[in-house]
């Protein structure tokens, strides 16, 4: 009989250490709450330090004066099936605000990828072209050079607030080419290239002087 509660509580301590884990895997809406959060910034993917999270949360929060909510969610892996752009607008029509514009800019960081949503109150203001933009090349280079989250959110803010702002779209960033620098020292596959070139050339001559001179020799 003592076996038996040993095995449940062996039992109890394994499901429990798994348990917390599953949600942090595949996100959805139904994972997020059915109001608005106060915060501005929900870093479920944990990706973010304080100094960072309250850095960018005053950012955000900046937006308040277009009459604009921005927040920003961060998440490590998306349900099978959905995708950034799916979750930015189911979550935009649970959490409605009659007030103010909302957008929400959304990074999953298993692939590294964003994605920035708005409703149609914030269309007037930050049309979806530019939004998407945002996300596919002002935020989505700093994710591709090592995962640069903080840096990828301000570079999309700044962009929006400028827009924003009533100024002109700055656009995309510029895209650095790699030119290739030409080397004179020559590769591991032209050394060998040449070296077998070069036993080429003595065998041949080898094999034409030896039996010349063989012969010279023996026909005196």
């Amino acid at each position: 009989m003592p076996r038996l509660p040993r095995f449940l509580s062996l039992l109890i301590l394994v499901l429990g250490l798994l348990w917390p884990s599953a949600p942090a895997w595949a996100v959805a809406a139904a994972d997020f709450p059915l109001n608005a959060p106060s915060s501005s910034v929900l870093d479920g993917a944990e990706v973010l330090s304080r100094a960072t999270v309250t850095d960018l949360e005053n950012k955000l929060d900046s937006f308040e004066q277009a009459h604009v909510q921005a927040r920003l969610i961060t998440l490590r892996r998306l349900d099978y099936g959905l995708s950034l752009n799916e979750l930015g607008d189911q979550l935009l029509q649970r959490w409605q605000n009659p007030d103010d514009a909302q957008i929400l800019l959304l990074i999953e960081t298993k692939s590294n990828s964003a994605a920035i949503r708005g409703d149609r109150e914030a269309e007037p203001l930050l049309p979806q072209s530019l939004l998407a933009s945002t996300a596919d090349t002002t935020m989505a280079q700093p994710l591709r050079d090592g995962g640069l989250y903080r840096q990828a959110v301000l570079d999309g803010l700044n962009r929006l607030s400028t827009v924003l702002a009533g100024a002109e779209d700055p656009g995309p960033p510029l895209q650095v080419e790699q030119i290739a620098v030409v080397s004179n020292v020559p590769t591991a596959e032209e050394t060998a290239s040449s070296n077998a070139r070069t036993w080429l050339i003595a065998l041949l001559v080898v094999g034409t002087v030896v039996p010349m001179a063989t012969w010279w020799v023996f026909s005196r």
